[in-house]
């Protein structure tokens, strides 16, 4: 269990608080690049770390992004024109350049009023399929990420983001279990048209093994662990790595990071990318989308436009559940492993209280995420940086293994930089 005071401080992330202050001292993923298709396309609203933002793509295709609030008389900006490379608010034609230059005040005369004032904007970087921004001060801005991915063509790698209705802990939590996959995906597994994708290939195993050997260790970067399932003289093992305050390196090619945007509210990204597969492309582009139910979240009301809509499960609605389906077999009554884990972390509510948990030893890693993220916010609180600042993650991963019973799961991944201090 944790008590009601560290839930809070691992779970609140607006700008006054310990777990805010630490997250603004990375890079966050803010949206998709293809939510923004075009030069001069329609401005988006961003929900990041509690605050509102618009991003948009100027005429010379270079993305912005601004405070919502117009900083003439707050109109949102997410109403306004993306013209002559800036955004114009509607009200009064103010347009803004995308590093918060005032270009045009069309309603006030004089020439040089423009100049004594800029809109609040924040560092931009576009790799990997995704926009990412920085939310801290000046003086912290870290390096950008050197993750595999980062520069890759488009062609070699599939980004995705689904909006999950709750705190963002709620979503590392169900990364960090690999029993689960077991027992929640069950109907999942026993597809037979999915028997050819390599993520169903990687994990189809997992159905006839419900009690996996975890074992955690804390790293410099956050922690990583094992999940071993043995099959005669063969440890199937999963190796998943948590890089604080975001990331996920999962065992099946998939870069990660849950993104809050409010307290009860989260951003899930997702990168498929191996160097190797063109996941970016038909057919494999199309095959894993649907395999997961990526290809549904608007059906489900997991995106930016359809998450306020009756799509989205929701106590009134059932969650979405299929309860016909249920009863006629299918153990969870929902359209695939998308949806089934969003039901799970939707149903716990917008911000779970965990003082009346009762943690097992399969959730040995969710422990250890607690105190690397709770030691994280203190040492910011204390006038220090987070866990895995400026890090380089080049070398980190996850991944897939079978080998031969009794091997250490850690040899597998040595560039994953352990600490002496495991837990076990």
């Amino acid at each position: 269990m944790l008590s009601a005071k560290d839930n809070e401080l691992m779970c609140r992330t607006n700008a006054d608080t310990a777990m805010g202050q630490a997250m603004r001292h990375f890079w966050i993923p803010a949206l998709l690049s293809s939510e923004l298709p075009e030069p001069d396309c329609d401005p988006v609203h961003v929900e990041l770390l509690g605050g509102n933002f618009v991003a948009f793509r100027n005429s010379e295709g270079e993305v912005g992004i601004l405070d919502e609030m117009c900083c003439h008389r707050g109109a949102s900006l997410t109403t306004g024109r993306a013209e002559k490379c800036g955004l114009r608010c509607i009200y009064h034609g103010w347009l803004f350049a995308a590093d918060g230059t005032v270009l045009e005040t069309p309603n006030v005369a004089d020439e040089r009023f423009k100049t004594r004032f800029k809109a609040k904007s924040f560092p931009v970087k576009e790799a990997g399929g995704i926009v990412w921004t920085y939310l801290g001060e000046a003086e912290n801005l870290p390096p950008f990420y050197d993750f595999p991915f980062i520069g890759a063509p488009a062609e070699k790698l599939l980004s995705t983001v689904q909006i999950v209705g709750c705190n963002y802990i709620q979503v590392l939590e169900g990364l960090l279990d690999s029993s689960h996959l077991s027992l929640l995906h069950i109907s999942q597994f026993k597809q037979d048209n999915l028997a050819d994708i390599k993520f169903v290939q990687n994990t189809g195993h997992m159905q006839h093994n419900t009690a996996p050997l975890i074992e955690a260790q804390e790293t410099e970067f956050g922690l990583h662990y094992g999940a071993q399932r043995i099959f005669g003289d063969t440890s199937e093992t999963n190796v998943t790595a948590f890089i604080s305050p975001f990331f996920i390196l999962n065992p099946n090619d998939i870069y990660m990071a849950i993104v809050p945007m409010t307290d009860e509210k989260c951003a899930f990204y997702s990168v498929w990318y191996d160097g190797e597969r063109d996941y970016g492309l038909d057919p494999l582009r199309t095959d894993q989308l649907h395999t997961v139910g990526l290809d549904r979240l608007e059906e489900y009301g997991m995106t930016r436009k359809s998450f306020y809509t009756q799509a989205a499960g929701s106590r009134a609605n059932g969650f979405r559940q299929d309860r016909a389906q249920v009863r006629a077999g299918h153990h969870t009554g929902m359209g695939s492993f998308v949806q089934e884990d969003a039901l799970i972390c939707v149903s716990a509510g917008g911000l779970r209280d965990r003082e009346y948990e009762h943690l097992a030893p399969a959730d040995m890693a969710i422990a250890q995420m607690y105190r690397v993220l709770l030691k994280s916010a203190k040492q910011v609180a204390a006038g220090g940086k987070p866990i895995a600042h400026q890090m380089s993650v080049a070398s980190l991963r996850g991944g897939r293994f079978s080998v031969p019973v009794g091997t250490d799961w850690r040899t597998l991944v040595p560039g994953n930089l352990p600490q002496t201090k495991s837990v076990a």
